[in-house]
C-alpha cells in the first residue's frame, strides 16, 4: 500500500494498457496463456493449486472485462 492507497493489480495495468492501445489479440493471447496454465495445474495431482487456479480465474475475468470493453467501442468512428 502506497499513502494508504491499494495497488492495482498488475493484470489491471496490462489490461489497460492493453485496452488503451486497442489491442484486442494481446488479450485473446493472454487469456489463452491463463488457460492453458489453468488446464496444465487442474491435470496435476501432486500439489494444492487451488491458490493460483483462483489467481488465475481472476485475471481471467479481468481480461475478459477488457476484451468487452473493446468491443462496446466502435472500431471506427461515426463519419460526420
Amino acid at each position: 500500500m502506497i499513502l494508504g492507497k491499494k495497488m492495482p493489480k498488475a493484470i489491471d495495468a496490462i489490461v489497460d494498457a492493453y485496452v488503451k492501445l486497442g489491442d484486442s489479440r494481446s488479450l485473446e493471447g493472454l487469456k489463452a496463456q491463463r488457460l492453458r496454465l489453468a488446464a496444465a495445474s487442474r491435470d496435476r495431482t501432486d500439489f494444492d493449486f487451488s491458490l493460483l487456479l483462483g489467481q488465475i480465474d481472476n485475471e481471467i475475468i479481468a481480461i475478459d472485462a477488457g476484451l468487452e470493453s473493446l468491443r462496446e467501442v466502435p472500431s471506427h468512428p461515426p463519419a460526420e
